[in-house]
């Protein structure tokens, strides 16, 4: 049969996906919830299309070609709609993609990343990253007074700030036989992030109790910010904030050990299904509509495998070292 993608005329096959037709002609269309050769459901509607035939709205993923169907997959109304879903998806989504205390440093340094190295004892490396962003011994940070990085410290929402100043002093003085700065990644501070909204009373106090690193840093950067398919696509479609605003009320940072060094955050999952529908008796949906959520089962545990890691569009599944 043949159909028109993009008024381009194109022999298709009844079991393709118009999806796969689409990529089979170069064009790019997004998705969230799709993976391909692995199952799925359409579930994020980030792949929408329309049908100039009949006008419809459908999810290319998972919608198979008919005669005479007339495809299009950049026009405005479609892009609005992906744009929507993206908006949507993101206010399931609880997590900070930087930490504040990276976003607003004028020097362009990942602080979040420098409290981990204080925290893990590797003041070595920690030097060396300083020093890719001030010309030490001069410490960039004493020529900041404000020290915003402080001011928007994710602790301060909890007790008091992490002393951020006073940490990297000290770790800039750490001795170092090779001070061979390392580069730093460009731009981060000008990428999407997404805010995880304010703690609850409950939460506060739980993370008072559960944070028991040297620094006292929540450590609230994702860990897969810089592979996570949702950032890059609110990022692609011009996306400063969603207009929805943050749902969800599942607590942050909470995890659950999976298997070997996989880790699910429950607060960061946008339902898309995937790690549901490639493991066998392991993820699971659990409650229906708006309140439903994807939980792993302690006795299913074991059913699971770590590359399940790699399907996993938001760094709700993650592998930690």
């Amino acid at each position: 049969m043949k159909i028109t993608i993009d008024n381009i005329e194109v022999e298709v096959q009844a079991q393709e996906t118009l999806w796969q037709i689409a990529n089979r002609l170069g064009k790019s269309i997004p998705s969230m919830c799709y993976a391909e050769g692995k199952k799925h459901m359409a579930s994020c509607m980030v792949c929408m299309v329309k049908n100039a035939a009949d006008g419809q709205m459908i999810p290319s993923c998972s919608t198979h070609p008919v005669e005479g169907m007339q495809i299009l997959t950049d026009t405005a109304d479609v892009q609005e709609l992906r744009k929507m879903a993206l908006e949507l998806l993101l206010s399931d989504h609880r997590a900070d993609c930087e930490a504040p205390c990276t976003t607003v440093c004028p020097k362009g340094l990942n602080v979040e990343r420098v409290l981990w190295y204080y925290d893990t004892n590797r003041y070595s490396e920690a030097k060396r990253y300083i020093a890719a962003a001030f010309d030490l011994p001069t410490l960039g940070c004493d020529d900041c007074p404000k020290t915003p990085c402080e001011k928007v410290c994710r602790r301060g929402m909890v007790d008091k700030h992490v002393e951020i100043r006073e940490i990297i002093r000290e770790m800039s003085q750490a001795p170092d036989p090779s001070p061979q700065s390392e580069p730093l990644p460009k731009g981060r501070a000008k990428m999407f992030t997404s805010k995880l909204g304010h703690f609850s009373p409950k939460e506060k106090e739980w993370l008072k109790v559960s944070t028991d690193v040297p620094s006292n840093c929540l450590h609230c950067a994702c860990a897969a910010q810089e592979v996570c398919k949702l950032r890059k696509l609110a990022e692609d479609c011009g996306i400063k904030s969603s207009r929805y605003g943050v749902s969800s009320d599942l607590p942050f940072k909470v995890k659950k050990h999976v298997v070997g060094r996989l880790w699910f955050e429950p607060a960061k999952c946008i339902r898309c299904g995937l790690c549901v529908y490639n493991t066998e008796d392991g993820f699971t949906f659990k409650g229906r509509g708006f309140g439903m959520q994807v939980v792993i089962p302690d006795e299913s545990r074991s059913h699971v495998t770590e590359d399940i890691a790699d399907l996993c569009p938001t760094g709700a599944l993650y592998l930690e070292d």
